[in-house]
């Protein structure tokens, strides 16, 4: 067992895909090559179907690779014997855990499992730090109650209890942020990111929540149809790898903002003036309907923005005509005749 310190990954010309060594398997993907480094977190991203379960499931060892190497610190997985991969490895699947009467703390309890005897026997110390992790994720006030009891947001924090239980320099997570609600997956979010940052764990983690990764991850690992990339979120966006996440012609990315969009036939044009954040969201909202927002040319209409007395007024003018309204939903419905 190597000593604690210091980790990379290192993934290499790796095949994966379904059926074992012993039989001729269904090759998902070939070719993938990716590392990682200790205290980064990073977003495995692709779309669906493209092999990034697949990937992680191969990477734990709950299913085969068939082509390539995965190595930890220059020392290929395949040296490691079963106990001594699961103190380097912990897994955090999309599989919702229900079992009857199993409480917070014997959830994370299973964490514990590379280092108790053939009984499963947990030590003073064991219970130590199963009550740590517990603390880490902020669940102390549930930890005798039943997971059947407890919210999603608070079941895959217990999850990652569980992970961090296990004591593992690598952590791979498969969707955490799955069915939670927005406040729950920034939540995982920090919380990965204090992993990552204060305890210098390796985070890896599978995502659809495209805008949330680009602003939080570290690194990328891109999974395109016929290609594979790395690198810092910034570096996809400049590289042009988040067009090609989605073969739908009307969805776009927009490289400024950071953010995907549905493309629409353009309307009239606009000029909009004014300062600070309400005119950053009457700008959103004019491009969400597909106005043509202009610095220089002709506008068919004009919006000001007024935000000097405390309060909020827009003012439309169109011709030789202004109208004021006290919101942006008012003088949308009007210039839309409804």
């Amino acid at each position: 067992m190597m000593g604690q310190g210091r980790f990379n990954i290192t993934i290499r010309n790796m095949a994966i895909g379904f059926g074992n060594q012993a039989s001729e398997p269904v090759i998902l993907r070939k070719g993938i090559n990716f590392t990682a480094f200790h205290g980064e977190m990073v977003a495995l991203i692709g779309s669906n179907g493209v092999g990034k379960s697949t990937l992680l499931r191969s990477l734990v060892g709950f299913q085969d690779f068939f082509e390539g190497g995965f190595a930890i610190n220059g020392t290929s997985i395949k040296e490691f014997s079963a106990r001594e991969k699961a103190r380097l490895i912990s897994f955090v699947s999309t599989e919702i855990v229900r079992v009857a009467n199993m409480a917070v703390f014997d959830l994370v309890a299973y964490g514990r499992f590379p280092y108790t005897n053939w009984f499963g026997k947990i030590t003073g110390r064991d219970r130590e730090i199963i009550y740590k992790a517990i603390e880490n994720v902020g669940l102390q006030e549930l930890t005798g109650k039943p997971i059947t009891q407890i919210s999603d947001g608070e079941r895959q924090r217990a999850m990652i209890a569980r992970a961090l239980a296990q004591d593992t320099p690598i952590i791979f997570l498969d969707e955490p942020t799955a069915f939670l609600d927005v406040s729950n997956k920034y939540e995982i979010f920090h919380l990965l990111q204090v992993l990552a940052r204060k305890q210098e764990k390796t985070i890896v983690f599978s995502t659809h929540d495209l805008n949330i990764a680009l602003r939080e991850a570290d690194k990328f690992w891109i999974l395109l149809e016929n290609e594979t990339f790395e690198g810092s979120p910034e570096d996809s966006v400049l590289n042009g790898n988040f067009e090609k996440l989605f073969s739908n012609k009307n969805i776009g990315f927009d490289h400024f903002e950071g953010e995907y969009f549905f493309k629409k036939e353009f309307r009239e044009k606009v000029k909009i003036a004014g300062e600070g954040i309400p005119l950053n969201w009457t700008l959103r909202a004019f491009n969400r309907l597909g106005y043509q927002i202009v610095m220089d040319a002709q506008p068919d209409f004009e919006v000001h923005v007024d935000n000097r007395r405390g309060k909020i007024t827009w003012t439309l003018k169109h011709l030789e005509s202004r109208m004021m309204f006290p919101s942006i939903y008012e003088m949308l419905q009007y210039l839309q005749g409804d």
